[in-house]
């Protein structure tokens, strides 16, 4: 029996969007500030009445510590950031278009997070977005359409990151088990990109030595030597891996409050006695991993299950999308308690703010599967033409 290329259904896309409209209309509905009242239309007789004054930029920062308010008070004035910023954002900053001194916009809001140990900090003013690293603040990154600028500071492209998933169980260290999960998320720094499975099951040259399944090469050399093989086997030269456990995905998901999700068809996920029904909701932590690692009940085993997987990264990303930037230092806090990353703060930070401005119908999904074979006494997925070409069409960042 051979599979080859697992393609998107038109069905499966119209969900993802679908599922992008009801959850916007949730955090709408629950998490943004009312509006402020305005000005009642005025009838024929008031029409005279001159229009409440704009509100004046302020240079406070609510939410931001002294050295990062002093930061953004900076780009704003124009003033050389010299160290303050990395290249790119010193680059991008000194092309603005809107000259001269300016206040910091009314209403800008800091929120601090940490990556391993790193401060972070996204910050927002009006439409501008600013990215930092600390403990001495440095702008990594952001877009600033009030100074002219129409392109985003977020680590250009093409740019990919593995996604792993570890099996270990309780007691076990996480970075040392076989890998239960390997997803490759790209971006093509267009506003397009893409999610990409690996079947676990795919024979390739290990960069511990020799062949065996791609997923094995976590359990003999760590995180690193997996990323090597996967970079090995795909030709892609991925940046960095973000690692979590089971146990800790399913409280990364719970402290996110769930992810919300259009199922396209019913699972009985087995292993867990857990069904994941068909339609519209928000999976707990528990269900969103019985749904990530459920096979045996479904048509196409494996693949089925990297399917899954794929789906419920794009649901998450969606879910970021429209929580807003403000809440990307949160993600990276609850993530770093749980994970493991060889990323650098700025990389992560960037990517999540690439991630963050991603169209949904701009993004890709597919999974590099292959016929099934037999290596001595092991059933495994033969690397085949059809995954050469999957990784071939990954190497802009996107998957159409």
């Amino acid at each position: 029996m051979t599979l080859g290329r697992v393609r998107p259904r038109p069905h499966a896309t119209r969900a993802a969007i679908g599922a992008l409209a009801a959850t916007g209309l949730l955090l709408t509905g629950c998490t943004s500030d009312p509006p402020a009242p305005g000005p009642s239309s005025p009838s024929a007789s008031s029409t005279s009445t001159p229009a409440a004054p704009s509100p004046q930029p302020t240079s406070a920062v609510r939410g931001a510590p002294a050295e990062l308010q002093q930061l953004i008070e900076r780009v704003y004035a124009g003033s050389d950031l010299g160290r303050d910023a990395n290249a790119a954002t010193a680059k991008a900053l000194a092309e603005r278009t809107a000259a001269g001194t300016q206040a910091v916009p009314a209403g800008a809001k800091a929120t601090i997070g940490s990556w391993f140990g790193t401060p972070v900090a996204v910050v927002t003013a009006g439409d501008d977005v600013h990215l930092a690293v600390g403990p001495k603040w440095k702008l990594v990154g952001g877009w600033w359409p009030s100074l002219g600028l129409d392109d985003a500071v977020v680590g250009g492209g093409p740019r990919w990151v593995l996604a792993l998933g570890s099996d270990a169980r309780r007691g076990q260290a996480i970075d040392r088990a076989r890998a239960d999960t390997l997803q490759v998320v790209g971006i093509d720094g267009k506003g397009g990109g893409g999610v990409m499975g690996i079947a676990r099951d795919l024979w390739v040259p290990l960069s511990t030595g020799g062949k065996g399944k791609i997923n094995s090469a976590m359990s003999l050399g760590g995180p690193q030597a997996q990323l090597r093989t996967v970079r090995g086997a795909t030709g892609l030269p991925i940046e960095g891996y973000a690692l979590i456990g089971f146990y800790g995905f399913v409280d990364l998901v719970d402290d996110q409050g769930g992810i919300p999700i259009v199922v396209p068809e019913t699972v009985d996920a087995s292993h867990a006695r857990i069904v994941i029904k068909k339609g519209e909701q928000t999976l707990s932590g528990k269900e969103a991993l019985a749904y990530a690692r459920e096979r045996k009940t479904l048509p196409d085993g494996d693949f089925g299950r990297s399917r899954h997987q794929g789906e419920l990264l794009l649901a998450a990303a969606v879910k970021a999308k429209l929580a807003g930037p403000l809440a990307i230092p949160g993600a990276l806090t609850s993530f770093s308690k749980v994970g493991k990353s060889d990323l650098s703060a700025a990389e992560m930070l960037t990517f999540a703010a690439a991630l963050y401005r991603l169209n949904p119908t701009k993004v890709g999904r597919d999974v590099a599967a292959g016929p099934f074979g037999w290596a001595g006494s092991q059933s495994i997925v033969v690397l085949g033409n059809d995954a050469r070409r999957l990784f071939t069409s990954f190497e802009d960042g996107n998957l159409r």
